[in-house]
């Protein structure tokens, strides 16, 4: 696994602007314009080594999986949820394993440095974004400058498969795509419209909405969607939202754990999710997998007997209200995050390239590895200041024919 620096391609921001994403460039609290799609370099990985990341992407999923049911217990507590809001989540949980609870997608976010074993940072599964960098642009730009060589990436793909097999059990229908009004960058904009880009071209009917343009009537008992002058009933909702944040709203108080047939929505992504995407989820693995060579010690009741650690806000996002104690590290990152509780997580600095500190973003559809992204950053805490880096595998890449057949044997 190395870093290759070289030129980047000519008018390559117009292109991947084209190509959807709206926001190529980023900029900091100190007001300069960074580049968020970053091509003045990539990474290179080995079939054996990418055989690894997929591999420990799979048996985290399983194992999350497992820790959810250990969460839903209450074991842990509530986990920063409401009341009201862990038992949907529970009951949403049981859900899953009658397959009344269909879930889209998630990211792995794991240290890796192709010597040492990848170890587990945080499983963003409920709102994950940076899905079209990682599944439509760099494969763009793979065919462009690396026609010949392959990338670990088959998650537009698999994406239109899981809404295919979706779709025979929704209801018959529209599916709402829903982001936040007030979210600024377009970043859930994006994610959302090319989710619902990838719903369509697996055959759904869907409609675009936002949190703010979605009611609840009283009357009917159901939740309804704005459509020009009136409303229609939302029977299947993807919603791009925290669940620890809705289910504590009063619009929480109407979601069913079990959507009742007549009147209730399915949401995308489930409540259980809820369970997964929680930092206590850290803790319960290590409690169940104690020594597993893809974790690292993490404790909700302080850090134990660690001497360098991470404390991760149970409901945090985007790095914020993350605390390093390591040695010569004290660093606290702002935010609004906390008052619901920590996780203490061993420290496990990053791998440095060219003084570039990555994280590899595995990424999971249907509970199947589906593919890479790399972000990297300056600091060592991976925020809004980072940068999505494309990779290739150093291997030829096989047919189109040859890909399908083994997108189709795993599903």
């Amino acid at each position: 696994m190395r870093r290759v620096t070289h030129a980047p391609r000519d008018g390559w921001q117009q292109t991947v602007e084209e190509q959807g994403l709206v926001y190529s460039t980023t900029r900091g609290d100190d007001g300069i314009e960074r580049p968020w799609w970053y091509e003045e370099a990539h990474y290179e990985l080995s079939m054996a080594e990418v055989d690894e990341l997929e591999a420990a992407t799979d048996r985290l999923h399983r194992m999350s999986i497992e820790a959810a049911r250990f969460l839903a217990t209450g074991a842990m507590g509530t986990i920063g949820l409401t009341p009201l809001g862990f038992g949907v989540a529970r009951e949403s949980l049981e859900e899953l394993f009658d397959g009344r609870a269909p879930s889209l997608y998630g990211r792995f976010d794991l240290r890796y440095d192709g010597t040492t074993p990848p170890k587990l940072l945080e499983y963003n599964a409920d709102t994950p974004t940076g899905l079209l960098e990682a599944s439509v642009v760099q494969w763009f730009w793979l065919e462009e400058l690396h026609g010949d060589l392959d990338q670990w990436n088959s998650i537009h793909e698999r994406l239109m498969a899981t809404w295919g097999q979706m779709s025979r059990r929704l209801e018959h229908a529209p599916v709402w795509f829903a982001h936040h009004e007030d979210e600024e960058t377009g970043e859930d904009l994006m994610t959302v419209t090319y989710l619902r880009d990838t719903a369509e071209q697996a055959g759904l009917d869907t409609r675009a909405t936002t949190l703010g343009d979605i009611g609840w009537d009283d009357r009917a008992g159901r939740f309804v969607g704005r459509a020009g002058d009136g409303w229609e009933p939302i029977r299947t909702c993807f919603k791009l939202y925290p669940w620890e944040t809705m289910l504590a709203e009063s619009f929480g108080a109407h979601i069913e754990a079990r959507p009742n047939p007549a009147s209730g929505t399915t949401w995308i992504e489930p409540p259980w999710k809820a369970l997964l995407s929680n930092k206590a989820l850290l803790a319960a693995l290590w409690h169940l997998y104690p020594d597993d060579p893809l974790l690292l010690p993490a404790y909700l009741d302080g850090p134990h007997e660690m001497d360098a650690w991470v404390a991760k806000p149970l409901h945090g996002r985007e790095g914020d209200n993350i605390r390093i104690h390591a040695p010569g590290i004290e660093h606290t990152q702002p935010g609004d995050n906390g008052a619901e509780g920590w996780c203490h997580q061993q420290w496990a600095p990053l791998p440095e390239f060219d003084d570039n500190k990555a994280v590899m973003g595995c990424w999971v559809v249907d509970g199947h590895a589906a593919g890479l992204g790399i972000r990297e950053s300056d600091g060592w805490v991976t925020d809004f200041g980072a940068r999505f880096v494309p990779h290739v595998i150093t291997a030829e890449r096989p047919d189109a024919e040859t890909r399908a057949r083994w997108i189709a044997e795993d599903l």
